[in-house]
């Protein structure tokens, strides 16, 4: 089952001479439960392509369906709402919120929609996250890999039909970032999310199950991942 299929998507930004076509013709699926890793030079065009299928910015043409809806066919208000309720994002800046602790910064989302927190889950996930022990720190408390953490708990708590991660390592050292990367893989293998990230390392696409590259606003299946 395809958890996620774009169609001739493109996007050109400014007009005439200044035109750039940040995305060109961009088709690809991807199943549920499947790890895929985008990697690219920065301006390839990545990180727009991961804006555009996040619903954070909208096409010139083409289509982004998510677990079988025409997204950028909804009106604006529902598409808010099916972007928080459908799609989590894990962005390299962790984006906390320093005033809640690490369970409610989790949390978070659900309370944004008026929903009780499954508490078993949430309990699941601080043990798998490494946070039982957090749990009611700050972030200003934690380290760079443990806020990490918090936002892909945060990321999984609505099981999410996505999970899009911007290059999630990106303020960590090399440890942390190993940590987070075999972390994605895990939770992609144990609750079946589907993930969508976005890096310039390619040793850590190959925890993806497929990669593809992307040049020039154009994207190439490699296939399996570069292990």
């Amino acid at each position: 089952m395809n958890i996620l299929e774009v169609q001739n998507l493109c996007k050109t930004y400014g007009k005439g001479e200044a035109a750039v076509q940040a995305l060109r013709d961009v088709t690809f699926s991807v199943h549920k439960g499947e790890f895929v890793a985008i990697v690219g030079e920065s301006g390839s065009g990545k990180s727009t392509l991961l804006n555009v299928v996040g619903a954070l910015d909208n096409p010139t043409a083409g289509k982004v369906l998510i677990d079988g809806k025409d997204i950028f066919s909804m009106p604006e208000k529902k598409l808010t709402v099916f972007r928080r309720q459908h799609i989590g994002f894990i962005f390299q800046s962790f984006n906390l919120i320093p005033e809640l602790n690490v369970e409610q910064n989790i949390t978070f989302p659900l309370l944004l929609d008026y929903k009780k927190p499954d508490q078993k889950f949430v309990n699941e996930l601080l043990q798998v996250l490494g946070l039982t022990e957090r749990r009611n720190h700050l972030p200003s408390q934690l380290s760079g890999g443990q806020q990490q953490r918090v936002a892909i708990g945060r990321a999984l708590v609505t099981h999410p039909a996505l999970i899009m991660a911007d290059e999630p390592t990106g303020n960590l050292d090399s440890k942390n970032s190993q940590e987070v990367i075999a972390l994605l893989q895990s939770m992609s293998q144990k609750y079946q999310q589907t993930i969508l990230m976005i890096t310039h390392n390619e040793n850590q696409a190959g925890a993806a199950d497929r990669v593809f590259r992307m040049s020039d606003g154009v994207l190439k299946d490699l296939g399996v991942a570069l292990r």
